[in-house]
């Protein structure tokens, strides 16, 4: 990206604010306002836009890119500072303002005229004879309550128009699963009809216990008056309320109205979920997949603010799945907006914390759906990250093991996870170099001080070691995380390490960090793939260290012969890769290896003919690049 070329003169003026809390408005080059923010102290806030970009997220640093000129405007409180930002917000629009809009905007239920009117969800009140209600902030929760109403009281769901199309068709299929009252085949009066659209514009727009009961009471009196009929339509109505409420008790609140917050968070992408619960039923769900700015806290508040800027209620309380910036000032406001007392809770057990997580779950589904996960694969990752309270969630997994026999031949192999499973081609294997002998802690410092210096070195790539990892997991406890957090400290890197703990059966029991363990439970999906982690890099660091040491017990046995030393030897073992082939090779087949002269190749020729019991070959060896 190109510095702005204003940088320097934009910040001299960002120093020149007073330290005082106000609004600040980000101009481009045609006087346009692109962002707006608030600040406790102006020139505090505003001079770090100006000041070094490499501290900037991606989409910070492409605002100030185009931030020609900036404007402000004090204010006597920070509280203050907030009510006018959102204000301003909403009458602006600015680019690069975090707003949580859907793109139909309101929808509303319509409500044709009679005879023989009917229900819809709609986008726009674009039907002068229809009567609407709403607005309602989610489509889904409309269409929900539209189809509800319409199974409850047996409205058609067809294309037909009424009354041309009566008595001129048979019932369809939902008339026999008693969906339908069919008017196109004459199976109800008008009379009866209207009473049914009647009853379910009522059931929409108040409460279903109290609709329920002036059923129950209007079925008892058709009963006494021995109008049979009317009492059967008003028993099948009740049952199909009970039906559609016992569908909905899946999901409930103890809480009649509340929202409900999550969001998940991958690379440079984020999503919001929101749960929106009234007369403690889930009614309603939205997710908005954005670029996100800022720590943890401060996302939240601006989440928040731009989700309830665009919505009419606010509801009594609010559920967070961590701490929101200036939870005071944001609790103010949205209690001056409501006229009511508002709760902003982060739960931490009970109901309240299990529909957080639900929450969280919607959002991180939505984001795997939008790079291409699977179900599991979001669902294991995001348990992953909860567990190990991760700022999002690990994509790019990577984990090390180290192996050697009684300190000789000491290597490491290096296995990448990717989206919960094994990325085979960015493997690596790592031979250690700076010292011999047994140090496990000593050798995995080297490696991952190998591997981050390559990153250092290859970062604008973002494949292969130029790529940090979401996460790294260490074949072991506590001991090899300190001796490796060092390093990635001293590189100026934020990347969470973790050690994966094994039984007295060498099965994964736990994870290591911060001197504590985390247990992970058989059973769990999280246990199924921190096992298969451990087991993979397992295999691949021992099978490269058994290939090494079957190539020094090899080397070491061609080294016997006069005139071959270890560079000759390797050649040897490269060209024709096993003991057995170069034994059976003759004088000059042999000559073809690198190196290898014709007194070479004799003496080698002799050397194996004098053997009187060949030593047996060892496993055929396959020559790695080495990192």
């Amino acid at each position: 990206m190109a510095d702005n070329p204003k940088l320097k003169q934009l910040r001299e003026k960002a120093m020149r604010l007073p330290l005082t809390s106000g609004v600040y408005l980000m101009k481009n080059k045609s006087g346009k306002i692109i962002y707006i923010g608030k600040a406790k102290a102006l020139k505090n806030r505003v001079s770090q836009y100006f000041g070094s970009q490499n501290t900037h997220p991606p989409k910070v640093r492409r605002m100030v890119e185009n931030v020609d000129d900036f404007d402000y405007i004090l204010t006597d409180s920070e509280f203050e500072a907030l009510v006018l930002e959102c204000s301003l917000i909403k009458q602006n629009m600015p680019k690069y303002n975090i707003l949580l809009k859907d793109d139909k905007g309101y929808s509303y239920i319509k409500i044709t005229p009679n005879p023989w009117g009917n229900l819809y969800a709609c986008f726009r009140q674009d039907d002068p004879t229809a009567s609407y209600l709403g607005p309602y902030t989610g489509n889904y929760s409309v269409t929900q309550a539209v189809a509800q109403a319409k199974e409850i009281f047996k409205l058609p769901t067809c294309g037909k128009v009424f009354p041309r199309d009566i008595k001129n068709a048979r019932p369809c299929l939902n008339y026999f699963l008693s969906r339908c009252s069919a008017p196109c085949a004459g199976k109800i009066s008008q009379a009866a009809y209207e009473e049914s659209l009647a009853a379910a514009v009522r059931f929409i727009k108040g409460d279903s216990r109290a609709e329920v009961k002036a059923m129950e009471e209007e079925m008892t009196a058709a009963a006494e008056a021995l109008d049979f009929e009317r009492a059967a339509r008003l028993r099948d109505r009740i049952r199909a309320v009970a039906r559609i409420s016992n569908r909905q008790k899946v999901v409930t609140s103890q809480n009649k109205q509340q929202d409900v917050f999550a969001f998940s968070r991958q690379n440079d992408k984020a999503c919001l979920a929101v749960l929106n619960f009234q007369n403690g039923l889930l009614c309603g769900t939205e997710t908005f997949i954005f670029d996100p700015t800022g720590d943890l806290p401060q996302l939240r508040q601006d989440l928040l603010l731009s989700y309830y800027a665009m919505r009419r209620e606010i509801p009594p309380k609010i559920l967070l799945d961590g701490d929101a910036a200036d939870s005071a000032l944001l609790t103010r406001f949205f209690e001056e907006k409501r006229g009511k007392k508002v709760e902003l809770v982060v739960p931490q057990k009970g109901e309240g914390y299990r529909l957080v997580q639900m929450c969280r779950s919607n959002a991180s589904q939505k984001l795997g759906d939008y790079f291409g996960r699977t179900g599991p694969q979001t669902a294991v990752l995001d348990e992953l990250a909860r567990l190990l309270q991760l700022p999002k969630i690990p994509v790019y997994i990577e984990a090390y093991d180290i192996s050697h026999t009684a300190g000789a031949d000491n290597v490491a192999g290096m296995v990448v996870f990717q989206n919960a499973r094994p990325l085979k081609r960015a493997y690596r294997k790592f031979a250690i170099q700076s010292f011999e002998g047994q140090d496990d802690y000593g050798s995995m410092r080297e490696v991952l001080s190998r591997r981050l210096n390559r990153y250092v070195e290859e970062a604008g790539s973002g494949e292969g070691f130029g790529r940090l990892p979401d996460l790294i997991l260490l074949d072991g406890g506590q001991g090899q995380v300190n001796a490796v957090k060092p390093v990635i400290d001293a590189l100026g890197l934020d990347i969470p390490v973790f050690g994966m703990v094994k039984d007295s059966k060498h099965r994964t029991r736990a994870i290591a960090s911060g001197g504590q363990e985390i247990e992970i439970r058989d059973g769990r999906s999280v246990f199924t793939l921190v096992s298969t982690i451990q087991e993979e890099v397992h295999r691949f660091s021992i099978t490269y260290h058994k290939s090494r040491h079957a190539k020094a017990a090899l080397t070491t046995r061609l080294t016997e012969i006069p005139g071959i030393g270890e560079k000759k030897a390797a050649s040897l073992l490269k060209t024709f890769k096993t003991l057995k082939k170069i034994r059976a090779a003759t004088e000059a087949e042999l000559c073809a290896a690198p190196g290898i002269g014709p007194k070479d190749a004799a003496a080698i020729h002799t050397f194996f003919l004098t053997q009187a019991s060949p030593a047996p070959d060892g496993p055929d060896h396959q020559t790695t690049e080495e990192q």
